[in-house]
């Protein structure tokens, strides 16, 4: 599926790579509507209806990420709404042993997330995932998310790392084509990032469902 031999360097996505998405798509499809439904007087379904109208205006643009933008537009303290369910926080099942297993093996792993950095910073403290990566990136600080190829020319620059043996792991089918054109050897797609959604058919990118496929090489491939 991939050749460990040529990565050295693993960049991943966290929310439905690491993180179980579950969290993710329970706020802003669920709770969200229903605290502002409370908020305005309007229907949960028309508070559902309204934002699923927004998300598909921004979807792929910072503003989709940045809890300002969606504290602007809705009056409400989304960190503090996101803080009523940060029980679903969780790591993936899979991944606590996929990360100690990179990390043993020499390879220089950093995170790449669109999330803004209030919701990494909440991630971080209920999951302790920095311990894991050597850097932690949050795209809001170069201004274009991983969906733009200019997120990946400034990414480069400012990190140094080499197309050629470098990994990129996301569960974002967007993404994986905007790293695809910008000329990655090798890509890795997440086909269940939510653990309470069925599996999805991936046919454009090798795809896992389960990290523990991959240990055995990663580590018997050091760097």
């Amino acid at each position: 599926m991939l050749n460990w031999a040529n990565i050295s360097t693993v960049l991943l996505d966290m929310d439905g790579t690491i993180l179980d998405l579950h969290f993710d798509n329970h706020f802003w499809l669920e709770h969200l509507p229903k605290r502002y439904s409370e908020a305005s007087g309007i229907s949960v379904e028309q508070a559902k209806q309204k934002f699923t109208e927004h998300y598909h205006q921004v979807a792929g643009t910072i503003s989709w990420y940045c809890l300002d933008y969606w504290a602007e537009q809705t009056q409400l303290p989304i960190t503090e709404l996101k803080r009523e369910v940060q029980h679903l926080i969780k790591l993936r099942a899979d991944a606590h042993d996929f990360l100690v297993a990179l990390k043993s093996s020499g390879r220089e792993v950093v995170l790449v997330t669109n999330a803004h950095p209030d919701s990494l910073s909440l991630k971080i403290e209920r999951t302790e995932l920095d311990k894991y990566f050597d850097t932690l990136y949050s795209t809001h600080q170069f201004g274009v998310t991983k969906e733009s190829q200019a997120l990946w020319q400034k990414l480069q620059a400012h990190h140094g790392f080499e197309l050629a043996n470098t990994l990129f792991v996301d569960d974002s089918m967007p993404v994986l084509a905007s790293a695809k054109k910008y000329g990655f050897e090798h890509l890795l797609a997440v086909a269940n990032p939510d653990s309470k959604k069925p599996v999805q058919v991936i046919d454009d990118y090798p795809a896992i469902t389960d990290y523990s496929v991959l240990l055995k090489e990663i580590l018997a491939n050091p760097v």
